[in-house]
Order: structure tokens, then sequence, then C-alpha cells
């Protein structure tokens, strides 16, 4: 059974106060995976009394919890997710164009803040609904996060382009075929960033790298060219839990993936923007004032 690692040794650069960390999942007993997604985690649950010791270990004082896959467009483990971490959390739904404005009401009550897109295998809303939920995002100033193979981002971009909502590309674009710093699919994404609405997440390098670590040279170049362009539009997440992690020696560190992920932004005020200002902002978070809000 996977046992994951809960502390360890510190950061090399500590985070500061008020550090949000974008983009995990948690998972609570009594809630069973749904049809059309894949299993959940493997190993111990995933709970947020684990995750508290992660936030202890890293020095993470808020958090965005994103709907698993493996729940669907089933939100009811993240409601519960975000009662059981409080007010340093809030949420971000996996929903499709027919929800009502009453479940809509229920899910802003709950801490939701945003609506999920995966275009990938698994994932519960395509971008063949995207419109349709920018409709309903915008109509509540809920932001989006968009993930899909970042290859296609040509394809896609008039589409972003006219978004209404505020939304992040996730997990550094998963450029799954090798995009290249100078190439056009990311000359694309600092387009989109310069048009006033797209952030882009630092987060699951594992699942993007063509040549894997430990330094994930390909990512890594990619990343820290969007971050030169613009170190306002950064926004950093744990990836917490690893879902893909099947075993202990598949599990990464979180401490050495963070360090080194976060040592692609260009200074330390890039850093204190990616880790506190930017999420603020995407989020529509209010300013940290010792762990309440």
């Amino acid at each position: 059974m996977l046992v994951r690692p809960l502390s360890g040794r510190p950061l090399q650069t500590p985070l500061p106060k008020g550090t949000v960390d974008t983009q995990m999942h948690m998972y609570l007993p009594g809630f069973p995976a749904r049809p059309g997604g894949p299993d959940l985690p493997a190993g111990t649950l995933p709970d947020a009394t684990q995750y508290r010791q992660v936030m202890d270990w890293l020095g993470i004082d808020r958090v965005i919890i994103t709907q698993g896959n493996a729940h669907q467009r089933d939100n009811t483990n993240l409601i519960a997710c975000l009662g059981a971490m409080g007010p340093i959390a809030r949420g971000v739904a996996a929903f499709g164009r027919d929800i009502s404005e009453a479940e809509l009401d229920a899910f802003s009550a709950a801490g939701i803040v945003g609506a999920r897109i995966m275009d990938l295998p698994g994932g519960a809303v395509g971008l063949s609904e995207l419109e349709a939920i920018d409709d309903r995002a915008a109509a509540r100033g809920w932001m989006i996060a968009v993930q899909f193979d970042g290859s296609h981002i040509l394809d896609h971009e008039a589409r972003l382009k006219r978004l209404k909502s505020r939304w992040v590309f996730d997990h550094h674009g998963k450029f799954f075929s090798g995009a290249t710093s100078d190439g056009p699919e990311i000359a694309a994404v600092k387009r989109l960033i310069d048009g006033g609405k797209c952030w882009f997440k630092f987060a699951g390098v594992y699942e993007s790298t063509k040549g894997g670590g430990p330094d994930y040279a390909d990512v890594a170049a990619v990343s820290r060219s969007i971050a030169a362009h613009a170190p306002e539009r950064i926004v950093w997440g744990s990836n917490w839990p690893h879902n893909l992690a099947k075993t202990r020696e598949d599990y990464p560190d979180d401490a050495d993936l963070t360090d080194i992920v976060l040592g692609w932004l260009p200074h330390e005020a890039a850093r204190k923007l990616a880790l506190i200002n930017n999420p603020e902002e995407l989020y529509g978070l209010p300013p940290f004032a010792s762990g309440v809000d």
C-alpha cells in the first residue's frame, strides 16, 4: 500500500507567509469514485488530516482544492473537504452547462470560486462546454481552470482569447509534444496572458515533461520563459497527493519538487507574486491576515 510522506527536510528557501497552494486534491471517506473517471488515489486516503501535515511541512497557509476526476461532476466530496479545511480553503468544481442557479448558489456558500475544464482522458468537463461554463463563471466572478494537451493551443487560441472569466492554463500547459520556449505554442501562451484574463500554473511538472527529472529541463525552459515574460501571471500548486503515483518509488519528494519548480521564477519578488498576490487576484481571495480571512 502506498503511504505518502507527510514530512521531511525543510525547503531550501522557505515559503512566505500567506502562501497559497493552488492545485491539490483531497478525498474523504464515504465518497466513492464515479463512473467515467479514474479510481480513487492509491494507498491511504489523502484526506484533510494528511494535507494539514504537508502544509506544516512546506509552509503553506491557504489552499485551493480542485475537484478530482475520480468524482466526475459529483462535487459532494469537494464540498465536504472545504468544510473540513475551513476558511483557509476555496474550491474549483466540475459542472456542466445545465447546472441550476440554486446548485451554483450552494457552491458559492461552500467556498467554491471556480470551474474546472479538463479535456483529457478521465476529465469530467471538456472544451466542448468551455463557452457555456465561461458564461456561468463570469456571471459570478469566478475563474476557470483549463487543462488540455497544450501542443494544440494554436487550435484553441481564438476561443480562449474570447473568455470573459479569469482563467488559468493548468499544469505547465501539459505540453506533451515537447513545445520549446521559442516555439509558436509558447508565443500563443504569452499572447493570451497579455490579453489580460490568462494566468499560467506551475504544477505537476512530472505530468508534462518528456525528459523527466530531476531537473525537468524541457518544462523548466518553457516555464522560465513564461515567468520572465509575466511574473505577475504565475501561480503555483503542489499537485498533492500526486494521483498518478501508485507506489512509494513513483512518489515525488514534495520538498525537492517545490524547490525545483519555484527555482524557475526569475527573482524573489516573482516568488512572492506567484505564491501570494497572483493567486489572490486569480481566485478572488481576500488579502492574507495571519491565516484568518
